[in-house]
């Protein structure tokens, strides 16, 4: 009986996916769950013929170019690829996945709760009752922008856009949205298209982003995009820091244009950006969109799924 393929697990993932590896395949696994640099990357290429790695573990060109001959697939645990450099990768032979599909609802929900948090001054409002400083009442106190039947931009229809706008009509809004081609009509479920994110800008109350990071979309909400929002309107991003120009983000903030912000990704990432944090109108979390036990049990899943199907000569489902 043949060796099994020697894996590499960058992180500690779910208790299943952990069981399920160490069973099929000879897999070391960082229990310790530190961030591995790019050197470390590199020399574990040598010992393994696949990684499954997160959005963590950078696969640049340079490190591409140091990976051994060894290392034949990279599974990643995530939809985003943003930190592989796809051609460098390709053009070493190595192939590489992602795992679409099993994480929408559970970042549609996390998209949902910035949303109504930033909405209604959750941070304010938490931090008075938690303080001990709520002393106070009135009808103007705390009042907030209300989301049932407000007008819902969305950037980047796929599938946590579309699952996103499911959970909105809900809450009885308006769906707009912009994406590179037309849905069909099934799936716009009577959400109106845009043609370009301008148009879109203009009758976004809420916007929110669910479109991949890359060359052409990174700083996609600069300050001129910004002014382009109505007066009072609230940007949501769980897609990628990246698509955020963050100081024209804080800018429009502070000059009153935007009401608020609800962000669970940031430039840099972990840690985020310091000067977030003076503002009680941006309503963040630690890019925790896809952290329920079964949305990670799933993207586990779905990376063994696809190592399954490549050492056994056939094309994994999720090949890019």
């Amino acid at each position: 009986m043949s060796a099994k393929p020697k894996v590499w697990i960058a992180r500690k993932l779910s208790d299943a996916t952990l069981e399920r590896a160490a069973r099929d395949y000879d897999a070391i696994i960082n229990m310790d769950d530190g961030l591995s640099s790019a050197d470390e990357i590199v020399a574990m290429s040598a010992k393994v013929d696949a990684i499954i790695p997160c959005h963590s573990e950078h696969f640049t060109e340079d490190v591409a170019n140091r990976l051994d001959p060894r290392l034949k697939i990279i599974a990643n645990h995530s939809v985003g690829v943003d930190h592989c450099n796809l051609p460098a990768l390709k053009a070493r032979g190595i192939a590489v996945t992602n795992t679409p599909d099993v994480l929408s609802d559970a970042t549609a929900e996390i998209a949902m709760l910035l949303m109504l948090g930033a909405a209604r001054h959750a941070v304010k409002g938490d931090h008075l009752v938690r303080s001990g400083q709520w002393d106070f009442w009135s009808p103007s106190f705390m009042v907030g922008k209300q989301v049932t039947g407000a007008r819902l931009g969305i950037i980047g229809m796929g599938r946590v856009g579309q699952a996103f706008a499911r959970k909105a009509r809900g809450f009885d809004m308006e769906i707009h949205y912009y994406n590179r081609s037309r849905l069909d009509p099934g799936s716009e479920a009577g959400a109106t298209f845009h043609e370009t994110i301008e148009s879109l800008l203009a009758v976004s109350d809420f916007l929110s982003l669910h479109c991949p990071a890359t060359p052409e979309t990174t700083g996609l909400m600069n300050a001129e995009r910004l002014a382009q929002l109505p007066a009072g309107a609230i940007l949501i991003n769980t897609a990628r820091g990246a698509l955020v120009d963050e100081a024209a983000l804080l800018e429009a903030l502070a000059d009153g244009h935007l009401a608020a912000a609800g962000l669970d990704c940031f430039v840099k990432e972990p840690g985020g950006n310091p000067a977030f944090a003076e503002h009680q109108n941006i309503f963040m979390l630690p890019h925790i969109g896809s952290a329920t036990t079964r949305t990670r049990d799933a993207m586990g899943f779905r990376a063994l799924d696809n190592l399954d199907a490549f050492f056994r000569g056939d094309t994994p489902k999720d090949l890019l």
